[in-house]
């Protein structure tokens, strides 16, 4: 199984007298009314003062006979929180605390409490699995049953586990995380969460006629797998299913259209779609959300070896679309577009794909976001308003029809590839075609893995869009 690289264990009391007498305090500051019934020196009131005056959160050290740390925290808006909660984690860490009781909770709504532990659980996140020295050590963190419920901090946690799962899938290397590897690792991941795994395996992929995904996997020694995953509670609200695919490329050289120019560092994130779709699974089936959802992730690298494929090659599709290849380093949609033939099986309600897909989104984005297409406009608003919610934010780019001229091939029946303009838009047009269905594609190579730490991210795999399915999935739920 996946270790759990969270380093906070949070703790609920009830009982009054379980208060923690002489222990370390963080204390949560929220207004100015506050902070007046709180016997500070003078010097801790100015800088209160002056936080609330500027509107920025700040973390101050009243040391006494124990630590005491006090959280300004002027802006209650959600993602001022997290960076909040980032903030004080860091301070407490800093000062090596092993045990800390949070006061003050109860000064802010729920909603607002959930963003601030939020915060500090996620940036508690620390991969240090190949360090021969570990970075830091685990800390709880104690809070009042009153201030916050059990129900809403175990929602919370199975999130953050799923966000851990993701990123970990995501940070291992491939020399470890391989197709094989990936489905031992789903298959356990839905036993412990309560989904169930169905693993496809080469003679079945060869069966079902995958060209893409075979093609792909022509130049490695490790075998590709297609994982489908079934969340079906006993009593869904949806009748048809919602379907998630999630493009699984293990480790991506480019093939012989090889990436050059320190361009393959970092390659072992082109699988973050298939991660993100495991971990959304371990999240609502972990949270027993009331829906019925699928999960799909073809699984292969694309390495190269005497029998790769070769730009100028001619591969027929699942469906039986036959695709000329341009370059060999546009694999990710042909893998996606078995699969997404493969979903339409399940009659689904909607169909939402993630992939690391091009670096066209990534320069667009950054690591700020990622984009969006699709044929459903409907759903796209919705999942757009969720994810300036969750600060998993979306742009919306076109699918003009004047941009499936440009996968048009003299050979066959499309292209892979549509050249240098509207990148994003024509690898999304690529992918519609394998679709009958109500549609949204997710391309993630902006956000999926960053160089640089900040707040409650580090550097490494982010898991997005984890926490934005989740709860598009779970409002979804309470909307039918």
């Amino acid at each position: 199984m996946i270790e759990n690289y969270l380093n906070i264990n949070f703790k609920i009391y009830t009982e009054q007298e379980d208060a923690f007498e002489g222990a370390d305090e963080l204390v949560l500051i929220g207004s100015t009314e506050q902070a007046a019934r709180y016997n500070f020196k003078k010097a801790l009131i100015s800088s209160i003062d002056k936080a609330f005056t500027e509107n920025k959160w700040v973390v101050l050290n009243a040391v006494g006979d124990q630590h005491q740390f006090l959280m300004v925290l002027p802006n209650c808006e959600h993602e001022a929180l997290r960076l909040a909660g980032a903030s004080a984690l860091a301070a407490l860490n800093e000062h090596q605390l092993q045990s800390v009781h949070i006061v003050g909770l109860d000064e802010f709504s729920e909603n607002e409490c959930y963003a601030f532990l939020e915060g500090m659980l996620l940036s508690s996140y620390s991969f240090d699995k190949y360090k021969g020295e570990k970075e830091k050590k685990s800390i709880d963190i104690h809070i009042s049953g009153r201030s916050f419920s059990k129900s809403k901090l175990r929602e919370l946690k199975v999130i953050a586990e799923a966000v851990s799962l993701t990123k970990t899938l995501v940070n291992e290397p491939v020399n470890y995380m391989d197709a094989l590897q990936y489905s031992k690792t789903a298959t356990e991941v839905g036993k412990e969460f309560g989904f169930e795994t169905e693993i496809l395996h080469k003679e079945q992929i060869q069966a079902l006629r995958m060209g893409g995904l075979l093609a792909v996997n022509k130049g490695s020694e490790t075998p590709p797998t297609f994982n489908v995953f079934h969340y079906k509670p006993a009593k869904p609200v949806n009748k048809k299913p919602l379907v998630l695919v999630g493009k699984g490329v293990m480790f991506d050289t480019g093939g012989y259209s090889l990436k050059t120019g320190g361009n393959m560092v970092t390659m072992k994130s082109d699988m973050a779609g298939g991660a993100a779709v495991l971990g959304i699974l371990a999240a609502i089936a972990g949270n027993k959300l009331p829906y019925h959802v699928i999960g799909i992730v073809p699984a292969t690298d694309n390495k190269i070896a005497a029998n790769a494929l070769v730009v100028d090659d001619v591969i027929t599709m699942m469906d039986g679309t036959t695709v000329e290849v341009k370059n060999t380093d546009a694999e990710g949609r042909l893998v996606l577009a078995d699969a997404l033939t493969y979903a339409k099986r399940f009659n689904p309600e909607l169909v939402i794909d993630m992939a690391t897909l091009t670096g066209a989104a990534a320069a667009i984005t950054g690591a700020f976001g990622m984009a969006v297409l699709g044929n459903d406009q409907s759903e796209i608003n919705d999942l757009k308003e969720i994810g300036e919610v969750v600060y998993e934010r979306l742009v919306q780019l076109p699918l003009w029809k004047e941009f499936k001229d440009l996968l048009k091939s003299n050979i066959a029946d499309m292209s892979n590839l549509g050249g240098p303009t509207g990148g994003v838009s024509t690898s999304s047009i690529f992918l519609e075609h394998f679709t009958d269905y109500p549609w949204i594609h997710l391309d993630i190579a902006g956000a999926a893995f960053v160089k640089e730490a900040s707040g409650y991210r580090q550097s490494g795999a982010t898991a997005v869009p984890v926490r934005l399915l989740y709860e598009f999935i779970k409002a979804r739920a309470k909307k039918i």
